[in-house]
């Protein structure tokens, strides 16, 4: 591992939209790291063996047993503890084991000062600067509102509204620059507390100041914001609201002063707390000696995707898929095999190792099937199980991929089940544990309304009659020994 390699993780499970917030703060850290001389990747759910990661979402959920591979840093950026938002124990736990970074040192009592805690915050981006862009007062939107809805805030916005002025919200789960875009356009955005904590959205208001958008915001006797934000921010009471946007944002002088306190955030630089963050975790982590075994995994993906499985090893055949290891199962494979990556680091696939293996919507694509399920059973334990959804013949949508070369029915399955012997098996074969039909939402139905199969193998030794069969069958017998002489 390169002191100077960092590596920024967004955990996003499943197809989790809100997941993409995150990645207006992983951009500011990698601006502030990059400044200090770090090379710096991003990544969704995948941690990388050759760097240190610090992990955003980690409170989605996290293995915390990945710790033990790899080298991690908790990003927490939930108001936590009482009247914050509700995390899980396993969360907490995990806080309370790793080096954390944290944006509110308030938050450090919820979860106590474990490995190591640093504090930092969040400042002008001047990436996100724009030219040309349009001035203040002329901008079509009055004020908007972006972020999750509860009454509390809603009342809120009702109150600006009475004051005369127009409340764009924007729909929840659009980020990226499809919202900047929507921010631009806005004289103001307004900011209100969601949690009875109080604590300052520092993460959403630092954002919309460096893309040249002023922020009103909500203010009180807890809310305490770092000192960037003092003179940067329009502050608010919330029982003061209506007649602040009466008076001050309806006033002519606004825009200037507007343009002023945006000038003003321009002038605010973190990069020493940054640098203290950065500082910490290399030092945690230099005295810490990670052992050259391989890997060897118990749980094997094949075909990631968008479906990548942290603390499984992911296989594909597509570099644009992002796995583990390119390593392609349909094609004759050596076992020991070694391999290395800079997600995994050093791992090694044994023959009669793995417990189990996934495999999702990738059977329909492979050229030569039989030779990736061989491998499979290979690498499988005894007692090892094989999980397999493919699309089922009858659907429409079976064929709707032009990368699709098979679907598959009921009798699929017979000839790595009962019928073994043609593909050459001898000692062992898998077993059909269960078939079951799954909709277009991929829930369990029945046969008239199916559009995918799934099914579960299980590799199981042969039979001594069935080796007997087999050596009836096959024309070398099975294998007849040498009889040396």
């Amino acid at each position: 591992m390169s002191p100077s390699h960092i590596h920024l993780c967004i955990i996003q499970p499943g197809a989790h939209v809100p997941a993409l917030g995150f990645l207006d703060q992983v951009r500011f850290f990698r601006y502030q790291f990059r400044r200090l001389g770090a090379e710096v990747t991003i990544g969704k759910n995948r941690l990388r063996h050759d760097a240190i990661n610090f992990i955003f979402g980690a409170h989605t959920g996290f293995d915390q047993k990945l710790t033990q591979r790899y080298r991690c840093v908790f990003v927490n950026l939930e108001q936590l503890g009482e009247l914050g938002a509700q995390v899980s124990p396993d969360y907490l736990r995990l806080l309370r084991a790793a080096p954390v970074v944290d944006y509110d040192g308030r938050n450090v009592s919820a979860y106590g000062a474990g490995a190591c805690t640093s504090i930092v915050s969040f400042a002008y981006a001047p990436y996100l600067a724009a030219e040309g862009q349009q001035p203040i007062e002329e901008r079509p939107l009055d004020v908007l509102f972006f972020g999750s809805m509860n009454e509390r805030r809603l009342q809120l916005l009702r109150e600006i509204e009475a004051a005369g002025c127009k409340v764009s919200v924007l729909p929840f789960g659009i980020f990226g620059a499809e919202r900047d875009a929507e921010i631009r356009r806005a004289k103001a955005v307004f900011n209100c507390h969601f949690y009875d904590s109080a604590r300052f959205e520092q993460a959403r208001v630092f954002h919309c100041l460096s893309l040249g958008t002023p922020v009103i915001s909500e203010r009180t006797s807890g809310t305490q914001a770092p000192p960037q934000f003092d003179d940067s921010v329009f502050w608010v009471s919330a029982d003061n609201i209506r007649t602040f946007f009466q008076k001050e944002f309806g006033a002519s002088s606004f825009a200037y002063t507007a343009r002023a306190r945006l000038a003003a955030f321009c002038a605010h630089d973190v990069l020493d707390q940054y640098a203290m963050a950065l500082e910490s975790a290399q030092q945690y982590f230099a005295g810490q000696f990670t052992a050259s075994t391989p890997w060897r995994p118990e749980r094997v993906h094949i075909g990631s995707g968008k479906d990548y499985m942290p603390g499984w090893l992911n296989l594909d055949i597509l570099p644009r898929a992002e796995p583990d290891v390119l390593l392609d199962l349909s094609v004759p494979l050596t076992l020991p095999k070694h391999l290395d990556s800079s997600l995994a680091g050093p791992v090694e696939l044994r023959a009669d190792a793995v417990d189990f293996i996934y495999a999702n919507n990738v059977l329909e694509h492979v050229a030569d099937l039989t030779q990736l399920m061989g491998n499979c059973l290979r690498l499988l334990k005894t007692g090892g199980q094989m999980l397999i959804e493919v699309p089922y013949e009858k659907a429409r949508s079976a064929w709707q991929d032009p990368t699709h070369v098979r679907a598959f029915n009921e009798n699929s399955w017979i000839y790595y089940a009962d019928w073994f012997w043609y593909l050459g098996w001898f000692e062992s074969r898998f077993a059909i544990v269960a078939l079951e039909y799954l909709d277009e939402k991929l829930a369990v139905t029945t046969l008239e309304h199916a559009h995918f199969m799934r099914v579960r193998l299980q590799k199981v030794a042969t039979s001594a009659q069935e080796r007997t069969t087999a050596r009836a069958v096959r024309p070398d017998f099975g294998g007849i020994p040498e009889d040396v002489i």
